[in-house]
């Protein structure tokens, strides 16, 4: 079976690069991503820019420049976070043979050490500010993130029959009990405040130097709790995570109030993530990345451990109280 991605050719690729104004040598490095396909350049100056080629259907133009532009405000406010570059009319969503693509500059990093207590607070004052510029208004063209994310991804699975008949039952079940108790947690919070958000700021999407993180990737961007940004930061249980969850806030706090409430969230949004990840391994499975990268999700031991995991989550969530806690 083909896919979009199938016409996507090197040729095509450094044509693209070339017709915003760019020359490149004809080195191409594809870089790691399956959500879009993203690629280092070589230029012939000897510096190097990234191409990234929007997965078709995915958003709509609106909703790729709304992102544009709130990388563009960031880094206007001199928030280190890595923007799409302008072409000669200042464009920065571009077409090629069918494609939609943006153009960025290349910058290096390491994985930023989140055992290291002052480097947990630096991130958090980015992410203050970050989120200091988020608050100021939400995204029109962009879902959000809340109860509808993991209800969607429920759903798509058991319409198109990916659950194997052993485990549809206890999936089902257990789906629902976690989506009750996500929906009760988020109601749990009267006048939830809801913003423009990273949303999916994981360790991978931050990168240390010697001046510090910057931030890439922010093709997620959605609406929602400024804890969604905040809780991927930190792991472990009990005393270990309360620690690690002040450093981050005594850096957030400098730059943007954080509600306290939004501590009981942090399960929930996870139980959020797991729910959505299993979708969205579903929805792709056309791209013949997909069955490459990740063969064992059609094994049967998958869904036995994603139900595991389901049931964990559950528990956790019926037992959290991080509000009370920090």
């Amino acid at each position: 079976m083909s896919h979009p991605y199938d016409s996507l050719t090197p040729e095509m690729i450094l044509d693209a690069v070339e017709a915003v104004g760019y020359l490149p040598t004809g080195g191409l490095l594809a870089l790691n991503s399956y959500e879009n396909r993203v690629y280092q350049i070589a230029l012939d100056d000897g510096s190097f820019l990234v191409a990234k080629f929007y997965r078709p259907n995915r958003w709509s133009d609106a909703a790729i420049l709304e992102e544009h532009a709130f990388t563009l405000e960031l880094a206007e406010r001199e928030i280190p976070v890595v923007a799409p570059l302008a072409g000669g009319e200042g464009e920065t969503l571009h077409r090629q043979g069918g494609f939609r693509y943006a153009l960025f500059p290349r910058r290096g990093g390491r994985a930023p050490e989140l055992d290291d207590a002052e480097v947990r607070f630096r991130i958090g004052r980015l992410l203050g500010r970050i989120h200091a510029v988020g608050a100021v208004r939400t995204f029109r063209e962009r879902p959000g993130i809340g109860p509808e994310l993991g209800r969607s991804a429920v759903t798509w699975l058991l319409e198109n029959d990916w659950l194997p008949p052993e485990h549809r039952s206890q999936y089902e079940q257990l789906a629902s009990e976690l989506l009750e108790n996500i929906e009760a947690a988020f109601a749990s919070i009267p006048h939830l405040r809801i913003q423009r958000l990273h949303g999916d700021c994981h360790p991978g999407n931050i990168l240390w130097t010697e001046a510090g993180a910057h931030f890439v990737d922010l093709d997620d961007s959605r609406n929602g709790p400024a804890i969604q940004d905040l809780w991927m930061l930190v792991s472990g249980e009990g005393t270990e995570l309360r620690e690690q969850m002040f450093d981050v806030l005594a850096g957030y706090e400098e730059f943007h109030d954080f509600d306290f409430r939004e501590l009981r969230l942090i399960e929930p949004l996870r139980a959020l993530r797991i729910l959505n990840y299993a979708g969205w391994l579903a929805r792709r499975w056309d791209d013949p990345a997909f069955p490459r990268a990740f063969p064992w999700f059609e094994a049967g031991t998958y869904w036995d451990e994603h139900i595991m995991t389901l049931r964990e989550q559950l528990r956790r969530i019926e037992v959290s109280s991080y509000e009370n806690d920090l």
